[in-house]
C-alpha cells in the first residue's frame, strides 16, 4: 500500500527583522505590503482609467481607509471573536503582534473613515468606495498570507494530499489560511477589475465587492476550524459566515438600486 504524503507546516519565525530590542514581525510586513500595493494600484487605476481623483485624493484615501481597517479590524476582531479575553486582559486590544485582526470589523471601520472623508472632501461617498473596492483584494491577500505565517486559521481536519501537519500535531488539516488568500486575493481582484473596466454605475463597483466577498467568504469558512472558544453557531454555521451573510443581501441591493437610478 503506497505510504501517505504529509505535509509540515512550515516553521516560521513570526519576527522578521530584530533591532535592539525592536522587533519586527512578518504579521505588520504583510499589512505594510498591502496598503502600499493598494495605494499604487489605485493610482494605476485612476489613470489607465481616466478617473477624476488627483493625487492628493488617493493619499487621503488610503489614509483613512488604513486608519478605519487599523482600528476598526482590532476593535472588531476583540469584540467579534474574543471579548472574554478582552474583558480579563484590556491591554490585549494593543498587542496586534500577535495577529487578530477581524476583516468585518476592518470593512464597518473602512465604512466609518471613508464616510468621513467624503463627507469632509464633499465626494460622493459611493464613488469613493467604487474606486477602492478592486483593489482591497490585494490587502485581504497580504493579510491571509501574514495568518498562514502565524499559524493562525487553522483548517478542519482532512486528509487531502495538500493537507497540512499544524505543530503539535500528528494529522492533517485544510490549509485555510492559503484557500482564503486565493479566493479573497486573485480570485476576487480579476472578477472586480474586469467588471470595473465596464463603468458600471455608481455603486456597482462596490455592490459586487459585498456579494463575492461574501459568497467567497462563506465558501471557504466550509474549510476553517472555528475559533475553540467560540465553535459553531447556528445550524453548524461559523461566526466568518454569519456576518458575510448581511454583506451578500446588501449587496444585492444596491447592485439593483445603482441600476435603477442609472
Amino acid at each position: 500500500m503506497r505510504e501517505k504524503i504529509m505535509w509540515h507546516y512550515p516553521e516560521i519565525n513570526p519576527i522578521a527583522l530584530s533591532i535592539g530590542m525592536v522587533n519586527i514581525h512578518w504579521y505588520g510586513l504583510s499589512y505594510l505590503l498591502g496598503i502600499s500595493l493598494v495605494w499604487l494600484n489605485i493610482s494605476y487605476r485612476n489613470l489607465s482609467q481616466n478617473l477624476p481623483w488627483t493625487s492628493d485624493d488617493i493619499n487621503d484615501i488610503v489614509f483613512y481607509a488604513v486608519l478605519g481597517v487599523l482600528i476598526g479590524g482590532r476593535v472588531g476582531y476583540i469584540f467579534f471573536y474574543n471579548v472574554d479575553y478582552f474583558m480579563s486582559d484590556p491591554l490585549v486590544i494593543f498587542r496586534v503582534w500577535e495577529g487578530g485582526m477581524s476583516f468585518h470589523g476592518g470593512f464597518l471601520g473602512v465604512l466609518v473613515s471613508l464616510g468621513i472623508f467624503a463627507l469632509v472632501k464633499k465626494k460622493e461617498f459611493f464613488s469613493v468606495m467604487d474606486l477602492i473596492a478592486p483593489s482591497i483584494p490585494i490587502a485581504l491577500c497580504c493579510g491571509r498570507l501574514g495568518n498562514f505565517i502565524n499559524t493562525e486559521l487553522p483548517g478542519r481536519i482532512a486528509e487531502v494530499p495538500w493537507a497540512f501537519i499544524y505543530p503539535g500535531e500528528t494529522f492533517g488539516r485544510h490549509p485555510s489560511s492559503l484557500y482564503q488568500a486565493i479566493l479573497e486575493g486573485p480570485v476576487l481582484f480579476i472578477i472586480l477589475w474586469s467588471f470595473a473596466k465596464k463603468h458600471p454605475p455608481v455603486g456597482a463597483v462596490s455592490a459586487l465587492f459585498l456579494i463575492c466577498y461574501g459568497i467567497l467568504r462563506g465558501f471557504s469558512e466550509q474549510f476553517r476550524e472555528p475559533d475553540q472558544h467560540i465553535g459553531f453557531l447556528i445550524n453548524g454555521t461559523t461566526m466568518g459566515q454569519i456576518l458575510s451573510a448581511p454583506m451578500v443581501v446588501l449587496g444585492f441591493i444596491l447592485i439593483w438600486t445603482s441600476y435603477r437610478r442609472r
